[in-house]
């Protein structure tokens, strides 16, 4: 018996059979591109199929040069290039798993002067103009497709798929906005979609019948003049019949201005609108976007919205969590949160991608957690995100660990973020944490203060600090008026806050505050009104793109966000979900005001100025005043343990306390426990 069956249920694709409904859906890691050995490659898809997976896909590959990503961008066009994916399929295959290069011509979002697309339009994303493909082109590119279909099955893949949604060059041929032809590969939906079906027949002449064919079709745009469902479903029709195995789901384009997978979509989003298109076709379809842990896809599959689910960054977070939901150990799965930022921040930046939530990833090769030869006592100090890396990895490796936290919970830092609408995944790194601990064996304290006499006295061998911070506290006079709270006290211990709020400070916390204040209920909780609130509609079957008007739930309160600087606010929030943050900042009506000078707080309220010259004098009337102008290190330990000659190690906000980043903390305490 399972908690999962549908989820653990092998597929028979005739000619193969899936062991059960997982695949990881490609992500580029960064590890792809270059011209040297994929041992890294192989390495990171082997721990994944070590775990249970039926079937990867990796990175997007252009099958020629103009598709590629940027130059130097991977790409699967030469026999020479094939010989070198060998060392990945071969270690998929010793441990078990089924993989599938991804075929992707970037179109107009390649970033290099030589982008082509279906017609001379520039992305809003992307600097260069793209040449408008001719006929021969066209011709050329499908061509190029087959080619590198049949490179990649004598690389060794079990299959391929083909990127056909994102707003990518098959997209681009898709949809009214990017195509603007008048030939035949351009004007009516049947021409528009002949690229896309072109490119399917033709590789699967180049691969044969037994060789799985996965086409990633855009179900959904969210942009405006998209593909109306009636295209849609009449091009999963024809690529079906043109020899698709399987149809995967992609939701939205790069350009679009609605989140489709950062942390406060809600889980599963989006799965109605593959259970519309499952009935129009006879292959498997694929449910994607925000699926995150066994009991979502099991739900899904079991009221037939999808014959299978696909998920990218959970195994990037936990390369055993097929594993463990097949083991009645889901409770200990290391829950993708969907932050982006060690993965797709990084790609976007031509970073090789990570893991805030496990650093390991993607250094498989690099870092490692073996076993000790010589088992040490080791006090970690803080169960903030680095002391709970630090504790657990320790543990793991052998060594007998104690944590001492403060607090009467563990999460630090965390724990307060997990509060903040739109990020309660956060809390599932806790729970992750809070299982870890009981697992490895790690002895807890909270509630308990440790000093530097009792660290001693109890003879560690070496003592991690990882004590965190302490809010920052401004010189402003009046600071120290009634009105004035921190974010601690208002987001963790429910301080009470009026209906017109000024927050001063607007890095990542004054930005999380403010969307506490102006939110009445989290939009993660409720699919629905999450979808009125950025204007998306899953029903309208004649509507371009899926968009409508959105409809945001009106903020119970006045907020002003204040910044000592002149830049945008939010400027240094992540590359993928900043401008997430800074759209919800808009839509709940936030006053945001830069180059503030902070004057004095009374009864009268926060007086500032502001302006190129501080010139504008104002005085906000508000109720409340909270601050979150950033943190300072509580490293007080430090000094004690060194003069008692203990070996002592300092990590997290303890170490560097500028605008906390849980990214670093976390690979902090791992590459910390990896050294001792």
């Amino acid at each position: 018996m399972t908690d999962y069956p549908h989820l653990l249920r092998p597929l028979d694709l005739g000619f193969t059979t899936l062991p059960n409904r997982v695949i990881m859906g490609s992500m580029h890691t960064g590890l792809e591109d270059g011209s040297g050995p994929l041992d890294r490659l192989a390495a990171f898809f082997a721990e994944r199929a070590r775990g249970g997976v039926g079937l990867m896909v990796t990175g997007g590959y252009s099958p020629n040069e103009d598709g590629m990503f940027y130059p130097g961008a991977c790409k699967l066009s030469t026999t020479e290039e094939a010989l070198r994916h060998h060392t990945v399929t071969e270690a998929v295959h010793d441990a078990g798993g089924r993989i599938a290069v991804q075929l992707l011509h970037a179109g107009r979002y390649s970033d290099h002067p030589g982008a082509v697309s279906a017609s001379a339009l520039q992305a809003p994303i992307k600097r260069y103009r793209p040449r408008s493909l001719t006929d021969q082109d066209i011709r050329t590119t499908i061509s190029d497709f087959a080619r590198s279909a049949a490179l990649a099955r004598e690389a060794g893949y079990d299959g391929i798929e083909i990127m056909g949604n994102e707003g990518y060059l098959i997209n681009q041929f898709l949809a009214p906005r990017t195509n603007h032809r008048t030939d035949d590969w351009g004007g009516t939906a049947e021409n528009r979609r002949r690229l896309a079906v072109e490119i399917v027949r033709s590789c699967r002449e180049a691969v044969g019948h037994d060789f799985i064919i996965i086409y990633r079709l855009s179900m959904l745009e969210l942009v405006e003049d998209g593909q109306t469902w009636d295209e849609v479903v009449a091009l999963a029709k024809e690529v079906e019949a043109a020899g698709a195995t399987i149809m995967n789901t992609g939701i939205g384009w790069h350009e679009a201005r609605v989140p489709t997978i950062v942390t406060s979509v809600p889980r599963a989003a989006f799965t109605a609108v593959t259970a519309k298109l499952r009935q129009h076709v006879g292959i498997p379809v694929v449910a994607s976007n925000r699926i995150n842990m066994p009991q979502v896809a099991e739900e899904l599959l079991a009221r037939g919205d999808a014959d299978l689910v696909s998920m990218a960054r959970p195994l990037l977070a936990d390369p055993e969590w097929l594993a463990k939901a097949a083991a009645g150990r889901a409770d200990e799965i290391n829950t993708c949160i969907a932050c982006n930022q060690a993965c797709l921040d990084h790609t976007f930046t031509r970073t090789a991608a990570s893991c805030l939530v496990n650093p390991r990833a993607g250094r498989e090769t690099t870092l490692r957690l073996d076993p000790v030869r010589r088992v040490k006592r080791v006090a970690v100090v803080g169960a903030g995100p680095a002391g709970l890396s630090c504790a657990v990895s320790l543990a793991e490796r052998g060594h007998e660990v104690e944590l001492f936290e403060a607090a009467d919970t563990i999460g630090g830092q965390f724990d307060i973020a997990s509060r903040i609408p739109g990020k309660e995944e956060f809390a599932e790194t806790i729970r992750y944490y809070r299982r870890r601990i009981e697992s490895t064996g790690v002895t807890l304290h909270l509630n308990t203060r440790a000093t530097a006499d009792t660290l001693a006295a109890a003879g560690f061998d070496e003592v991690v600090v990882a004590t965190g911070v302490v809010p920052r506290v401004p010189h402003i006079p009046g600071i120290d008026h009634p009105s004035v709270v921190s974010y601690v006290d208002v987001v963790r211990h429910g301080a009470p806050v009026g209906d017109r709020v000024a927050v001063i400070g607007a890095g990542g916390i004054g930005v999380d505050v403010s969307e506490f204040l102006t939110h009445n209920t989290s939009p993660t909780l409720d699919p629905q009104a999450w979808r009125a609130e950025w204007g998306i509609d899953i029903d309208a079957e004649d509507l371009r793109g899926g968009l409508v008007e959105p409809k945001p739930e009106p903020s119970p309160r006045q907020v002003y966000l204040l910044q000592r600087k002149t830049s945008r606010i939010g400027k240094d929030l992540g590359k993928t979900t900043g401008w997430v943050h800074r759209a919800v900042l808009r839509a709940k009506g936030v006053e945001q005001i830069t180059g503030v000078s902070y004057e004095r707080i009374d009864d009268a309220g926060m007086h500032i100025s502001y302006g190129p010259g501080r010139e504008r004098p104002q005085v906000l009337a508000v109720d409340t005043v909270v601050i979150c102008a950033g943190q300072e290190p509580l490293r007080d330990l430090v000094d004690g343990l060194t003069e008692r000659g203990i070996t002592t190690h300092v990590i997290g906000g303890a170490d560097v306390a500028a605008e906390l980043d849980a990214k670093r903390a976390i690979e902090q305490g791992t590459r910390l426990a990896a050294s001792i």
